[in-house]
């Protein structure tokens, strides 16, 4: 079980299951049927529109977002798949709040859904600091198949751990 460190806390019949898709060379075949395209969000301006484009159908009144960038710092295997900041400064004797998202650039490749499901918890997390029963009823609001996404995407974490990236280009 501590070969799948991706999915530490999923009970023991699914790990049981990955484990198996792992063991008969299944796991690759079973997200490119899932998942068989990748997203063309490549640059920091493409992302910065693609969130603002998601926070303004959920979140409008939410705060404003100054920074969206990838992030080659951040470390999946730590648990971090995007990071959000909230950051205050006093300029002039004025106190300015900055929000930044930034998103593990390993999702600069992969299927928009999973890049989706990143920026959706990051976007929650402007309501909802904390991981509690309100901010995953945000995240489901704003992408319903969200748990489901977020396990998928543990499933790639795993794949490409193991194996290496499954998709071209």
């Amino acid at each position: 079980m501590k070969t799948l460190k991706y999915l530490q806390g999923y009970p023991t019949h699914l790990t049981d299951q990955v484990e198996q898709l792992i063991n008969k060379d299944q796991l690759a075949p079973l997200l490119l049927k899932r998942y068989p395209q990748t997203h063309d969000i490549k640059t920091e301006k493409a992302l910065y529109d693609y969130v603002i484009n998601i926070k303004n159908q959920y979140l409008k009144k939410s705060a404003p977002i100054s920074k969206v960038a990838y992030d080659n710092k951040i470390n999946v295997i730590h648990h971090a798949l995007g990071l959000h900041s909230f950051v205050s400064r006093v300029q002039g004797g004025k106190l300015k709040a900055k929000h930044e998202i930034r998103v593990a650039s390993v999702f600069k490749k992969g299927p928009e859904a999973f890049l989706r499901m990143i920026v959706v918890h990051e976007l929650a997390h402007l309501r909802e600091k904390e991981h509690n029963k309100a901010f995953y009823q945000l995240c489901c609001h704003m992408e319903p198949n969200y748990h489901q996404l977020e396990f998928d995407m543990r499933l790639y974490l795993t794949q490409l751990d193991k194996f290496g990236e499954i998709y071209q280009g």
